[in-house]
């Protein structure tokens, strides 16, 4: 019998050239799996089907993990604001994990002899397939054949033509990966440390004039998104309203400069209106509604678990404490923030909650308190600065 090799399937060049080398050069009967995590439309999918069945799929299936996606990942870089470098929420890495935790499964339901991805051996993907097959499958094989042969995209085509499958494997000029939770672009621009991306790179283009604004509610119940303006239903629903209302307006915008789990600095570009919108709001509500010391240890603690959930190691025991921890700091984090949507930018205006720790009983910053008198404040002061004076009065003579 031929073994059986679940391959993580794209429909790219990559992951077709798969197809056709392990079911042909290696005998191996090819059972191909695409997960979508918010990227793929209905006729996508079918399209996907079609396409792995003509390479020579002995079956293939569509695994819809978007909402699981939300639930096991998004909500908890809602929870802690996590921007990769203050800047990049974290679209593609946190997509893979769960594609290949899925694609895990996947392989040990069909009692799979082997799992095959289409990663090349430049980027973050190998690590982060490799690693969820090896602790979730570790009997089995992982083949990688464009990272193995060192393989070029001519090479591929090449190979695919003799094969007999014709395609249009002409390059566009920018690679888009798009996901619920924002989309990653590359192009020839990216690959230096010097140019921006132009205009048309970006998936959604500017369809607001530079004089329109628009304002937006975002109501958040213990931290997840609930509603949003006057419509109220589930996060994954509310994501993808947002990002058609602020993708109008071109925000979510921006170039993402970072160090690879491989070693070495990588630039991509991304398009992400909701995420960035939604953290932005959510960490807004927070810091009237948090103490100062739950804010403290969050941003730790939320930078930890972006880095470990970016390098791929989601099975790390330390990711379900960080994950509890981020849980149940948002007890508090009910109530709505409005803002204000403009062509390339956003404003956050205020916010309305009955948690808000801003009360005026206890009185008004720089103006005036109701909590304490004089003597106590000067009383106060004397105590907080204690060390420092005595710091100053051994090394400095004070």
């Amino acid at each position: 019998m031929s073994k059986k090799v679940v391959l993580a399937f794209s429909g790219g060049l990559d992951t077709s050239y798969c197809v056709k080398y392990l079911s042909v050069e290696k005998g191996m009967d090819v059972h191909a799996v695409t997960v979508n995590t918010g990227g793929f439309t209905e006729e996508e999918k079918e399209e996907l089907a079609r396409k792995a069945k003509n390479l020579g799929a002995s079956s293939y299936r569509a695994i819809e993990a978007t909402k699981t996606f939300y639930d096991k990942a998004i909500r908890y870089l809602i929870f802690g604001n996590v921007l990769k470098n203050n800047t990049y929420p974290l679209s593609v890495s946190a997509e893979r994990v769960f594609q290949a935790l899925l694609i895990a499964e996947h392989a040990r339901e069909l009692n799979a002899d082997a799992i095959a991805h289409g990663s090349t051996g430049a980027g973050n993907d190998q690590v982060r397939f490799d690693m969820i097959f090896q602790s979730l499958c570790p009997h089995m094989e992982i083949i990688t054949p464009i990272r193995d042969n060192t393989l070029s995209r001519e090479a591929e085509i090449d190979y695919l033509k003799k094969q007999g499958v014709e395609s249009d494997w002409s390059k566009s000029l920018y690679s888009i990966n798009q996901g619920l939770w924002g989309t990653s672009v590359g192009g020839k621009e990216t690959l230096g440390s010097e140019l921006p991306l132009p205009e048309e790179a970006f998936p959604s283009a500017l369809s607001r004039s530079m004089d329109d604004s628009a304002q937006c509610t975002i109501k958040f119940e213990k931290g997840q998104p609930v509603g949003i303006n006057d419509f109220e239903g589930d996060p994954v629903t509310i994501i993808q309203k947002l990002n058609v209302l602020a993708s109008e307006f071109a925000i979510g915008r921006d170039i993402h400069v970072g160090d690879t789990i491989i070693g070495i600095k990588g630039r991509v570009g991304f398009e992400a209106a909701g995420p960035l919108l939604l953290i932005k709001a959510h960490h807004l509500l927070e810091k009237h509604v948090l103490t100062k010391h739950q804010l403290l240890i969050k941003d730790q603690l939320s930078m930890q678990y972006g880095h470990l959930l970016h390098e791929g190691q989601y099975l790390e025991p330390a990711m379900r404490d960080l994950e509890a921890f981020l849980e149940s700091s948002q007890k508090a984090v009910t109530g709505e923030v409005d803002v204000k949507l403009l062509p390339y930018r956003y404003q956050l205006l205020g916010i309305r909650s009955e948690n808000d720790l801003m009360n005026s009983t206890f009185g008004k910053y720089g103006e005036e308190n109701k909590a304490w008198n004089s003597e106590d404040v000067k009383g106060f002061i004397k105590i907080f600065s204690n060390q420092s004076k005595i710091y100053q009065s051994i090394h400095n003579g004070g």
